[in-house]
Order: structure tokens, then sequence, then C-alpha cells
């Protein structure tokens, strides 16, 4: 997948849109399925094997580096570069001034704004990246929605009402290499992010610190802000 950067606009993702991309925004909202989308009949319904095979594979990636464009639900695009290891750990660094990072150490999420002097910590265990991050995609129970085949993408589309109400996260994968290509999470809003992945590397190693979260530092800045 070929995405030209140099394209990309000094977009700033605000921090709502970056909850967008990565948390749950509070509130209810109807569930509504995407069009297109074939709904799996009931919680006992058959996963496809096709889907199955897919998260299976994808569960078996243990790491992974690459770079990311993000649209936001107006369209806003940004990007930067991509860090995930399994279980739970990824970190996203924005490009631009702003400075941006969202990073996820397996139990916590962290959206740091270093031009505004902001950290905002949340449970991982609370937002749609827990699907994506789990040692093993799970596609048992109701948490599959739906799941569509195509010849030149599979998609399957998950949630758990149960951790983070009604919002979704939908991933898209190559039905030949099985390999992830974008996700969509849509918050309770309905509101999309999606997330393109390219040039990306498998089974690579990281520094210690890549994932390392300062609680301390985002103690004590949330203290001063009050």
């Amino acid at each position: 997948m070929k995405n030209d950067r140099s394209k990309l606009s000094d977009f700033a993702p605000t921090r709502r849109q970056l909850l967008g991309f990565s948390l749950v925004a509070a509130g209810a909202a109807a569930f509504n399925v995407m069009p297109g989308f074939e709904l799996l009949a009931s919680a006992q319904a058959a996963v496809p094997a096709a889907a199955q095979k897919i998260a299976d594979h994808f569960s078996s990636v243990k790491s992974m580096s690459g770079e990311f464009v993000q649209f936001g639900p107006k369209g806003e695009q940004t990007g930067g570069k991509f860090f995930l290891e399994r279980p739970g750990k990824i970190r996203f660094n924005y490009d631009g001034a702003s400075n941006f990072k969202v990073i996820s150490d397996g139990k916590s999420v962290v959206i740091l704004n270093k031009k505004m002097n902001t950290s905002d910590l949340y449970p991982l265990s609370k937002t749609p990246l827990k699907l994506l991050l789990d040692d093993r995609i799970d596609l048992s129970g109701d948490r599959v929605k739906s799941v569509k085949e195509e010849d030149d993408l599979t998609t399957i589309q998950l949630s758990d009402k149960s951790v983070f109400g009604n919002a979704r996260i939908t991933m898209m994968f190559d039905p030949k290499t099985y390999d992830l290509r974008q996700w969509t999470i849509t918050d309770a809003q309905g509101k999309d992010t999606t997330v393109m992945i390219f040039n990306t590397k498998e089974g690579v190693s990281f520094a210690p610190d890549t994932f390392a979260i300062d609680y301390t530092a985002n103690r004590e800045l949330n203290t001063k802000t009050r």
C-alpha cells in the first residue's frame, strides 16, 4: 500500500480527535452496522474460516513497526510512525511541531501533547485498542459483529459493550497475505477515525523504553494543571 507522505497536511490532531483514535468517548449511541457488512446471525454463529485464519495470523505477529496515516471524523489528515508489541503495547509518534504521542504500555494508554503540556492517561482495557493488541485476537462470543469477504479485502468488525460501550473497531486485512491494512475506530457518537499503515516490518526489536509511560510525570503535570 502506497501513500504519498509529501501530500499530508500539517494538521495537528486535537485531544478529542486523538481520543476518537485510541479511546472511547463517553455517552450512549444507537449501534449502527456499517453499510455493506454481513451480520452474524447470533453469538453462536460460526465465524468464517477465512476470518479465523486472518485473526490467527495477525495474533502471531508479536512485533511490528511502520508508518501510518490517520484520517479524522472530518477528513483531517496526519501521519507518523508506529511501533507495536504484543500483548498490549503500541506507540504512535505523530509528525509535525505538535509532537503528539500515543503510548500504551500494556496497562494504560497515555496521550502526550508536549506543545500544550498535557498528559492524559486511560486504562487500555477500556479502549477498542485492546482488541487489536491482545495476545490473541478473540473472535469468540458476540464480539464479532460482521465479516465481509471480498477479492481484495477481508473486513472484520468487533465490539465489546461490556468493556467500552458502544465503540467498535473495524479491521481490514489483505485476504491473500493476511496482513493488516487499516482499522477504523468508531466512538460512541458514531464518529470514525481511520488509521492506514504501510512500510511495515514484522519481528522487530525495540529499545526497553519504547513503550514506557512516566506515571510520575503524568501525576505531577495533572496535579499542577488542576
